[in-house]
């Protein structure tokens, strides 16, 4: 995995409990889950196509403003409120591949179908965002390139922060 980060003053400001999180490899669904004692739902809150941006275009070697479906969702642990904000960028090249699959998966989490019975390459940049802290990844599998962004929300801050308080 290669960790990109956005600027050095950005990267020393990260609440500790964060960190691991920022920085963790494999499955943020598989995490989360086990974090909420089994629990774990996703809620997409928006689907649609939309022109690539120059930076992820660049990232992931794509012509400049290629189409691509995005997928926007909230995830869920064991509290009432979202915990992250996920949102999904696959080129149409990626869709016409095996990565299709994932224009269809409904509420089911990406990360069920992306490490399963694999271990996809990533290449990762930690950013603040409005919403909070984000990592972006851009993976690479089966042939195919696209970007997952998940941004930790105050309600799951606030969950890590009361766990470690007992």
């Amino acid at each position: 995995m290669t960790l990109i980060a956005a600027s050095r003053k950005q990267v020393s400001h990260i609440p500790e409990h964060l960190i691991t999180w920022l920085y963790a490899q494999g499955s943020l669904t598989q995490q989360l889950t086990d974090l909420a004692d089994g629990v774990f739902k996703v809620e997409p809150t928006e689907e649609h196509f939309q022109r690539l941006n120059f930076l992820d275009s660049q990232w992931m070697n794509m012509p400049n403003q290629h189409t691509a479906w995005v997928r926007e969702s909230s995830l869920y642990g064991c509290e009432r409120d979202a915990w992250v904000k996920a949102k999904s960028i696959f080129p149409i090249l990626s869709l016409q591949k095996r990565a299709r699959l994932f224009q269809h998966i409904g509420r089911k989490p990406i990360g069920k179908f992306l490490f399963q019975r694999t271990n996809p390459a990533c290449e990762r940049r930690v950013l603040l965002l409005e919403d909070g802290w984000t990592r972006q990844s851009c993976y690479t599998w089966h042939g195919c390139k696209f970007i997952v962004q998940e941004t930790f929300l105050p309600a799951f801050e606030q969950f890590l922060e009361s766990k470690s308080l007992k």
